[in-house]
């Protein structure tokens, strides 16, 4: 005589196709109607792993189905095919500005930040020089 409530059916396939769409062990207990120590014995039984051994194992193939459709939709879609570009080539949308004048561009910054101290230096002698010293009024 069997004791206890007769075994949830969960469908081997079905469970598959959940990991591989990345669902959670929550939302695949939620699907089957079990609890989650139901599912992960029944994981144990049917495969001989535990539930994250497995889980990991199918989910992959959820990935692979998951590149592939992007691949495809980056010969039609400009955006899928710059993501890609970005996260498998590491493309940018900053190009690389190769600096080609030995150094004249940054001695030319350099000069006009030197002039420019000049003439301000300049106007403030000027200035200087137009107003009385003020006197001491200690002296």
């Amino acid at each position: 005589m069997p004791r206890g409530r007769p075994e949830k059916e969960i469908d081997k396939s079905q469970f598959e196709k959940l990991c591989g769409i990345q669902c959670t062990a929550e939302e695949i207990c939620n699907f089957f109607e079990v609890s989650n120590k139901t599912l992960y014995k029944w994981v144990k039984k049917t495969y001989g792993e535990n539930f994250s051994t497995v889980f990991r194992q199918k989910r992959s193939r959820g990935k692979i189905s998951l590149r592939r459709t992007q691949f495809r939709l980056a010969e039609s879609n400009a955006s899928m095919a710059i993501f890609l570009g970005k996260n498998y080539l590491g493309q940018t949308d900053r190009p690389e500005i190769e600096n080609s004048d030995n150094g004249k561009l940054s001695d030319l910054i350099e000069g006009l930040k030197l002039n420019d101290l000049h003439t301000k230096t300049t106007a403030i002698n000027a200035d200087m020089a137009e107003k009385p010293a003020e006197k001491n009024k200690y002296s």
